[in-house]
This record gives C-alpha cells, structure tokens and sequence, in this order.
C-alpha cells in the first residue's frame, strides 16, 4: 500500500505564489509519476501538472498554469513540490496528490491524497 501526504495549502492573495509537497510512502516497489490534480465543485477533477520520476523527469502542465506553476521531484524521497506563482482567483481548488506506481512489479495503479484546499482570494 502506498500513502501520499500533502502539504502547503492555504489562503493567499492574487499574485502571490504557494508551495505545495506530496511525499510518498509506505510499500513502495516503484512510483513511476506523481502530480497535481485539482478539483472545484460541480467540475470534473483536471491535471494541473505531472512528472515522471523515471527517466528524464518528463513535465506536463495543464495550459492554464503554464509559465506560472513548476513541478520538480526528489526522488530519492519520492516526494514532488508544485511552485505555485502569480495565483489568480480561478487556481481556488482542493489541490490532488497522485502517484502512478505501486508494490510490485505486477501491481500498478493510481493513488490519491486526501486533497489540500488553495484559495485564491483578496
């Protein structure tokens, strides 16, 4: 079993920037990818940025936070940061944790965080 654990959410103003970690643990055989999703109420829950943690640490971003987010990786402790700047009002979300990975080679699936609140607001 795999736990991500979030951190860094919170209540800024626009254009102000934010940090968010997700740290992975637990039974871990490899963690292929970790990323951001975001979600807000009555909407389907979007990508906002990934990055594999094999390889070359390959980026995705959802084109409505290019240029203002950036995701990196420490890989030796499977953790992820989201660097979050020049927020505006439609960023206000519950910001996902999600890992790609699992406890065996056999074994691969998505797991999630509990959510972290970001609210974008003067």
């Amino acid at each position: 079993q795999v736990q991500l654990v979030e951190s860094g959410g919170g209540l800024v103003q626009p254009g102000e920037s934010l940090r968010l970690s997700c740290a992975a643990s637990g039974r871990i055989f490899s963690i292929y990818r970790m990323g951001w999703y975001r979600q807000v109420p009555g909407k389907q829950r979007e990508l906002v940025a990934s990055i594999t943690l094999v390889g070359g640490g390959i980026t995705n971003y959802a084109d409505s936070v290019k240029g203002r987010f950036t995701i990196s990786r420490d890989n030796a402790k499977n953790t992820v940061f989201l660097q979050m700047s020049s927020l505006k009002p439609e960023d206000t979300a519950v910001y996902y944790c999600n890992a790609y990975g699992g406890s065996s080679p056999s074994f691969v699936t998505d797991y999630w965080g509990p959510g972290s609140q970001v609210t974008v607001s003067s």
